[in-house]
């Protein structure tokens, strides 16, 4: 098995070797970056399979940092630090590509268990993923999506789209008319079990992302629904 390339871009020197020290424990081969500028030079030139990204960061703020990289490394998993508690924070980051969130201060334990959740989705290659990859484009409502070319339009208009948005929806469309529990995401899509699940919360702000930008009256959605209780509900 190969071994994994992470990315700790963290100005805090402390936390930023505290860090580099229990990744580097687990066997994970660890570059470090101090600001935005080098964490996007360290991107192209080490290619990390996965990127622990802080939001306040000198030069380039995080945010700008996962922008530009989920743009040019559309594969690499992006998992941001924040101090903040803002659920708008969160949204941002998520709106941005990150594909996950961890709130200062966090347990190691736990984030270490995200990130072998993560990257255990690349080793594993599960069978969810291999349908999801089936699918090439899709056309509903005023929407079109191409997930070979990650190109999204709605009304002919271009869509703004993060690989992890794409993923979502492709898995939506396999399972249209079907009641898709969060659990069910987070294990097929992000590679979490059930002994190592993180709070839901991370699924339903990407909902309120996708809804703010497929939705033509995001506070009365007709695409994706919510069923009480239990999860979401593709009706294309």
């Amino acid at each position: 098995m190969q071994q994994h390339r992470i990315l700790i871009v963290e100005d805090e020197e402390i936390i930023r070797l505290g860090l580099q020290d229990n990744f580097e424990l687990e066997n994970y081969e660890v570059e470090t970056a101090c600001d935005g500028d080098e964490a996007i030079a360290k991107t192209d030139s080490f290619q990390p399979h996965l990127i622990l990204l802080d939001v306040m960061l000198p030069k380039k703020s995080g945010f700008e940092v996962c922008r530009f990289i989920r743009k040019k490394h559309p594969e690499c998993i992006i998992i941001m630090l924040t101090a903040k508690t803002e659920e708008t924070s969160k949204v941002a980051g998520l709106d941005m590509g990150a594909d996950d969130y961890v709130t200062k201060p966090f347990s190691i334990l736990e984030l270490l268990a995200r990130v072998k959740a993560f990257l255990r989705r690349i080793d594993l290659q599960k069978q969810p993923a291999k349908q999801l990859a089936s699918v090439d484009a899709i056309d509903f409502a005023d929407i079109h999506l191409d997930f070979k070319k990650y190109i999204a339009t709605k009304g002919g208009n271009p869509l703004e789209l993060s690989t992890r948005e794409f993923q979502i929806l492709k898995y939506f469309w396999q399972r249209r008319g079907e009641v898709i529990l969060r659990e069910d995401l987070l294990q097929d899509l992000w590679g979490y079990t059930p002994d190592n699940m993180p709070s839901t919360r991370t699924i339903d702000n990407h909902i309120v992302n996708l809804r703010r930008k497929l939705e033509d009256d995001q506070a009365n959605p007709k695409i994706i629904l919510s069923i009480r209780g239990a999860g979401y509900k593709f009706d294309a």
